[in-house]
C-alpha cells in the first residue's frame, strides 16, 4: 500500500502498490543460537560503531572475551549458565565508636555471582547473639563499578580471591572461594590464588579474654532450680511392713519418691479377700523424718524461741527473741540416698522394708550412684494368708443345660449380660463358604442304612446342617434332618464347668465315621468346591496335605516297594525309564490299602489320585464362524466403526509393532475402546484367535476377526453369549486315571525291578503304557 506523506491517515490517502506482484507470508518460525524460537519475539540486534552486532540478552562486560576464537558458548547465557553460581568468601570492617578497646568490627560475608545475567549477592552468615541484624546485606542486582568506571557494571573478571572491590561504598576483601569457582575460573584462563587468612575479629578476641577471666562461682541449689530440674521424675520402690501380729499381716506397700521436692508418698496394694477397703494411702505426700519420738505436745514446737520472759499478767511482759534459735532442733529428713535395697524406713514408728525398684528407678541408681546389684528381696509370708488371685484360674459354676454355653458365662461374669459376640472378621472372611460332604448312615435297621445324605458345614460360624435325599418307594421324605447349629464333640461331660469343644471343618473328611446328634454318619464323598477348598488350605486340613501324605506313603513302603509296584503293574518292568504309565482310581486305591492298611484314609487317597491324576479338561467348544457371527452382529447392532482408533490404539501400546500381545493387554483394549462386546463374549474371542508358543494373541487376526466390510451379511439370530454361544461343561471327575509314573518320580524311592528285552507288553490289564512319543494331548482319548 502507499501512502501520500503529508496527509491523514484516512479512507482514500492510501493506494495500493501496482509494481507489487508477490505476496510471500513472513516467516515466523526461526532457529537462533541452535534453539529453535519464534521471529516475532527477535528483537533487532543493535551494531555498534565497529560494525559487529551485539547479543543485547547477555550482560555488558567492560573487557575482552576469555575464550579463544570461535570456542565461546553458542547458547545465551540465559539458558547456558542456568543455575549456575559462583560462591566467593570475604569480609569487611565495620568501625566502631562505643566498644573500649575495639576499633573496628570483622563481618564475614558471602557474595554470590550469577553468571546468567551478571548479577551479584551479598549476603552475612546469621551468627547468634551478634546483636547485629545480620542476612542480605545486598540484594541480588546488577552492580555497577567505583567511579570514575561507575558507568560500568562489575563482571566476571572484578572477583577473585585475594582482591578487594567495593561495592556501594564498601570495601570488601575476597579471602576464598568454593571449589565450583575456582575449577570455573581455571578453565576460563583466569588464575585464582590460595585463600588468604581472614583477620581476627578484635571484640571476639576481648570477649574470649573476659570469659577465662571470670570467676566460675559454684552452682545454687534453689527450690525452684531443682523442681524445674525433676519436675515428674518420680522413683517407686515395692516394700512391705511386717504387722505379723495377733490381727495382723504383711502389708506390701509401694512407695513413691518425688525428686522435685523430696517427698514421699506410700500407698498399700489391698490383698484380695483381705478384710481390707477404702483407700490406698499409707502415708500422704510429705517430707519423712528420720527420727521419730512420739507426737510434740502442742506448743512444744515453735518458730521462735523467747528469752528472758519478765512479767506476772500478760500487760507487763517483757521478753526477747534467741537469735540463735538454740532450742530449735535440726530435723533430718530422708533423702533418694537413704533409699535402697533392704533399706529399712521408720515411717512413724513402723518399719518399712525395700524389696523392689522400678526400671526408672534401676537406671536413676545406676547414673548418680553407680550401683547395678538390683537383686530383689523375698516378702514374708504366713501360713493363714489369703492365696492371691489369679484371672486364669477363676471357676464358673456348671453348665445348666438352658441356651449355650456362652449365654451361661455371660449370666456369670456380669450383672447384666450382653450376648455373645461373634466373630466378625471370620464371618466377614469366610462368609457363604459351605462344605459339602455325601454320608451314609450307619445303624442296626438296614433300611436305615439305605439312606443318603448331605452335610453341609458353615466356615463363617462353625455350624452344620444336614438334609436328606429323598428316595423313591423308601418310605423316607427326606428334607431337612438337623437344622443349622453348633454340635459338641462326642464324649464331652455335658454339665461341667469346661468350655465344651465343638466339631471343626478338619473333623469331615471322606472315610471319617462321625456321631451327630445320636446318629453315626459315615462320610462316604464330597463336592468338587470342598476338594478344592481343601486342598489350597492344607495347613488347615492335614487330609489334604500332599507333602504330608507323600511322607506317610514314603516312610510305609520304604520296604515294600516292589510288592507295592507289582500291585499296581503286574507284568510292567523298567518303570524308571517310561514317561507316562497311567492305572485306575481302584488298582493304586487296592495296592495302597494293601500296604498301609488304615493308616491311610480314603480322603488322602483321593489327594494322592487328584494330585496325579492323568485326566485333561475337555478341548474348546466354540466354533470360529459361530462366535465370528456373533461379534459381527453385535458391531452392527450398536453401529460401531471405530476400528481405526482400535488399530492407532494398538499402535500406541505397541510401538514396535509386534505380531503377537500379550491377553491381557488385548483385553484391557478391547474394553477401553468400547467393544459392544460382553465380556462372555470378549472371552469367546480371545479362545479362538491365534496364538503363538507363549499363548501370546495374533493381532492380525483379531483385526481381520472384527472386520465387519469383508465379510459376508451376518444371519445369526442373538444368541445368549454365557450359555448358548460356546457350551461350557464342567470338568468334575478329577482322578478317575492316575499317572502312576509321576507318582513315583514324586515318591523318590529305589524300585529295584528287573529289566525286559523289546518285547516288553504295552496293555497289561486295565493299565495302558504310552510310549513317549504319542502326542499325549488327552490320554484317556487315546486310552478309549
Amino acid at each position: 500500500m502507499l501512502r501520500i506523506p503529508g496527509i491523514p491517515l484516512l479512507p482514500g490517502t492510501l493506494f495500493r502498490d501496482v509494481s507489487k506482484t508477490q505476496y510471500p507470508k513472513p516467516q515466523t518460525l526461526m532457529k537462533f543460537h541452535g534453539l529453535n524460537m519464534l521471529s516475532d519475539r527477535q528483537q533487532p540486534a543493535p551494531v555498534d560503531s565497529s560494525g559487529m552486532a551485539v547479543d543485547i540478552s547477555c550482560p555488558p562486560v567492560g573487557a575482552a572475551s576469555i575464550y579463544p576464537p570461535r570456542s565461546g558458548p553458542r547458547m545465551p547465557p540465559w539458558l547456558a549458565y542456568d543455575k549456575k553460581v559462583l560462591c566467593f568468601r570475604g569480609y569487611f570492617k565495620q568501625t566502631l565508636q562505643e566498644v573500649y578497646h575495639a576499633p573496628y568490627l570483622v563481618r564475614k560475608v558471602k557474595i554470590y555471582y550469577y553468571l546468567e545475567d551478571g548479577t551479584i549477592e551479598i549476603f552475612e552468615p546469621r551468627i547468634d547473639n551478634s546483636g547485629i541484624v545480620q542476612g542480605s546485606l545486598v540484594h541480588r542486582q546488577r552492580v555497577p563499578k567505583a567511579p570514575p568506571c561507575d558507568n560500568e557494571f562489575m563482571s566476571l573478571i572484578d572477583l577473585n580471591v585475594d582482591m578487594t572491590v567495593q561495592i556501594f561504598d564498601r570495601q570488601y576483601h575476597i579471602t576464598d572461594c568454593d571449589q565450583f569457582t575456582r575449577n570455573f575460573l581455571n578453565k576460563r584462563g583466569i588464575p585464582v590464588p590460595d585463600p588468604v587468612q581472614s583477620p581476627c575479629d578484635p571484640t571476639e578476641t576481648m570477649r574470649n579474654r573476659d570469659k577465662n577471666q571470670t570467676h566460675i562461682s559454684p552452682p545454687k541449689c534453689h527450690a525452684f532450680a531443682q523442681f524445674l530440674k525433676y519436675d515428674r521424675q518420680i522413683l517407686k520402690f515395692q516394700g512391705y511392713w511386717d504387722d505379723r501380729t495377733e490381727f495382723g499381716d504383711v502389708r506390701k506397700l509401694e512407695l513413691c519418691y518425688y525428686l522435685a521436692d523430696d517427698t514421699i508418698e506410700i500407698k498399700e496394694a489391698h490383698i484380695r479377700n483381705s478384710g481390707r477397703d477404702g483407700p490406698t494411702v499409707f502415708l500422704k505426700r510429705n517430707r519423712l523424718a528420720r527420727e521419730f519420738d512420739g507426737l510434740p505436745l502442742p506448743g512444744q514446737t515453735t518458730p521462735q524461741t523467747l528469752l528472758n520472759v519478765l512479767g506476772s499478767n500478760m500487760r507487763n511482759v517483757r521478753y526477747c527473741v534467741d537469735p540463735l534459735n538454740t532450742g530449735n532442733k535440726e530435723v533430718l529428713y530422708y533423702s533418694d540416698r537413704d533409699l535402697q535395697i533392704g533399706s529399712v524406713i521408720n515411717v512413724y514408728g513402723r518399719a518399712v522394708v525395700i524389696t523392689e525398684l522400678d526400671p526408672f528407678t534401676q537406671q536413676y541408681y545406676r547414673q548418680r550412684y553407680g550401683i547395678h546389684d538390683f537383686t530383689p528381696l523375698p516378702i514374708p509370708t504366713r501360713s493363714d494368708d489369703c492365696a492371691e488371685h489369679k484371672t486364669g484360674e477363676r471357676q464358673l459354676p456348671p453348665f445348666n443345660g438352658w441356651g449355650s454355653y456362652e449365654d451361661s458365662v455371660g449370666n456369670c461374669i456380669s450383672v447384666e449380660p450382653k450376648p455373645p459376640r461373634t466373630d466378625f472378621k471370620k464371618f466377614i472372611k469366610y462368609d457363604r463358604y459351605v462344605l459339602r460332604f455325601g454320608a451314609k448312615m450307619l445303624s442296626t435297621i438296614k433300611a436305615n442304612c439305605e439312606r443318603i445324605f448331605v452335610i453341609s458345614y458353615y466356615l463363617s460360624d462353625d455350624t452344620l446342617q444336614i438334609q436328606e435325599i429323598a428316595v423313591r418307594n423308601s418310605g423316607f421324605l427326606g428334607g431337612q434332618f438337623l437344622r443349622r447349629t453348633r454340635l459338641e464333640l462326642p464324649g464331652q461331660e455335658r454339665f461341667s464347668c469346661k468350655e465344651p469343644q465343638y466339631y471343626m471343618p478338619w473333623n469331615f473328611f471322606i472315610g471319617s465315621t462321625i456321631m451327630l446328634s445320636d446318629f453315626i454318619f459315615h462320610i462316604v464323598s464330597a463336592d468338587e468346591y470342598t476338594m478344592m477348598f481343601m486342598e489350597h488350605h492344607p495347613e488347615q486340613y492335614p487330609k489334604a496335605n500332599v507333602q504330608i501324605i507323600m511322607d506317610k506313603v514314603r516312610s510305609a513302603l520304604q520296604d515294600h516297594m516292589v510288592e507295592f509296584v507289582g500291585q499296581c503293574v503286574p507284568d510292567c518292568t523298567d518303570l524308571e525309564k517310561k514317561e507316562d504309565v497311567f492305572i485306575s482310581y481302584e488298582s493304586f486305591k487296592g495296592a495302597l490299602i494293601a500296604q498301609m492298611g488304615k493308616a491311610i484314609s480314603d480322603h488322602e487317597i483321593v489327594t494322592l489320585c487328584r494330585h496325579f491324576s492323568a485326566e485333561r479338561a475337555p478341548p474348546n467348544a466354540c466354533k470360529r464362524a459361530d462366535v465370528q457371527a456373533a461379534a459381527h452382529l453385535e458391531i452392527k447392532r450398536s453401529l460401531w466403526n471405530a476400528r481405526e482408533d482400535l488399530m492407532e490404539h494398538f499402535h500406541h501400546i505397541n510401538p514396535m509393532n509386534q505380531p503377537f500381545m500379550p491377553e491381557h493387554k488385548v483385553r484391557s483394549a478391547l474394553r477401553g475402546c468400547r467393544l459392544p462386546f460382553s465380556l462372555e463374549l470378549i472371552d469367546n474371542i480371545l479362545s479362538i484367535l491365534n496364538r503363538n508358543e507363549c499363548d501370546d494373541i495374533e493381532v492380525c487376526d483379531l483385526m481381520n476377526f472384527i472386520d465387519v466390510s469383508c465379510g459376508k451379511g451376518c444371519s445369526m439370530v442373538p444368541v445368549n453369549h454365557a450359555f448358548e454361544l460356546c457350551p461350557k461343561i464342567p470338568f468334575l471327575f478329577l482322578g478317575r486315571v492316575v499317572n502312576f509314573a509321576c507318582f513315583l518320580r514324586h515318591l523318590k524311592l529305589p524300585l529295584n525291578l528287573p529289566s525286559t528285552g523289546e518285547g516288553e507288553k504295552d496293555a497289561i490289564g486295565d493299565v495302558r503304557i504310552l510310549p513317549p512319543s504319542v502326542d499325549g494331548d488327552n490320554p484317556l482319548q487315546k486310552h478309549e
